[in-house]
Order: C-alpha cells, then structure tokens, then sequence
C-alpha cells in the first residue's frame, strides 16, 4: 500500500463540518489503539480538524507474532523485525484555525526527519480532501506500510515513535487549552 505523498494546499469544501460531525458521531465504535486513544480522543475537541485513521505503530518479530502487539521492543536483539508504521491521518478544514494546525503538524517531522514524514497520501485525499497524514518510517521505506528492518533500526524505530506521540500530545494540549 501506498502511504506517502507531499502535501497539498489546503482547499475549500463546503461539507467539513457535516463530515465532521458524522465521524465524530461514529467515533466511540471505531477501535484505536491504547496507547493514542487520550490523543485522538483530544483531537476530537478541535473544531478545525477529525482523524480519519491512526495506528500507534507495532513490532512483530519471531517471539511475538501479534500483528497488533504494543509491547515494547525486548532489551535483547531479537533480529529482524517486521515494522508496521505508526501514523495519524486528518481532514482539515480550509480556516483560520486549520491553517495553524497544518502549520503545527507540518513541523513534527523535524523530531527525525529521516523517520518522519508529512503529507497528502492519495489514498486519504481522494475520499476526502485536505487530508493530511503524518508516519514514522525510515525514510527509505516512506512508500510502504511496513517494513523488515533489524533490531538496532527497530531500537531507533521505537525512540522516534515515542517522540512523536509525544509530540503530539503536546500538539494538541496547546491547542485545546
């Protein structure tokens, strides 16, 4: 699957808010994973954008096959590990407001930028316009959904991962308050 493109200008829609407010209506069935939930649950506040997708990002390796596993990587090399990304998609809305927080994503890749990327996957912005998607994956694999990559990168993999949820809790922290 293809999950990276550059970003688009934002554009106008006149049915933001009626698809807003459909998604979030269907918000509480929609399974996320645990260690996100607090942000997108957050991110629901603002009233210039909605999550479309999201995954918090797995490692599946030979001891732990659960294509949804959470659990930190273990301390010892464990070889290659099958990486599935961890990303946040949005629709955000031609304002103000919108543009400040695409301003405000657009820089979460400087935490790595060889591991971050930014921008308008197709496959979001041809069901919904002004999507935009943020993913933790190196750089040479940004095409891609997974990735094989060994235990060291995987140990990077992870520290960055970390960081941008980090980074996004702060992100959307000053925006709510």
């Amino acid at each position: 699957m293809e999950t990276f493109a550059p970003a688009k200008a934002l554009i106008n829609s006149r049915d933001f808010q009626s698809k807003r407010k459909r998604v979030l209506k269907d918000f509480g069935s929609v399974i996320i994973d645990a260690p996100v939930r607090h942000i997108i649950n957050d991110f629901s506040k603002l009233s210039c954008c909605y999550t479309l997708q999201c995954c918090y990002g797995h490692f599946v390796y030979t001891d732990q096959p659960d294509n949804n596993n959470l659990e930190p990587l273990p301390a010892h090399d464990i070889g290659s590990v099958t990486y599935r990304i961890a990303y946040i998609a949005f629709c955000i809305e031609n304002s103000p407001q919108g543009k400040t927080f695409l301003s405000r994503l657009s820089q979460v890749p400087l935490i790595d930028p060889e591991f971050i990327q930014f921008g308008s996957p197709v496959w979001f912005w041809d069901r919904q316009t002004n999507s935009y998607a943020l993913q933790v994956e190196p750089e040479r694999f940004m095409d891609q959904d997974q990735a094989v990559i060994d235990y060291q990168e995987a140990l990077h993999v992870q520290d960055v991962r970390n960081r941008f949820v980090t980074e996004l809790e702060e992100l959307v922290q000053s925006l709510v308050d």
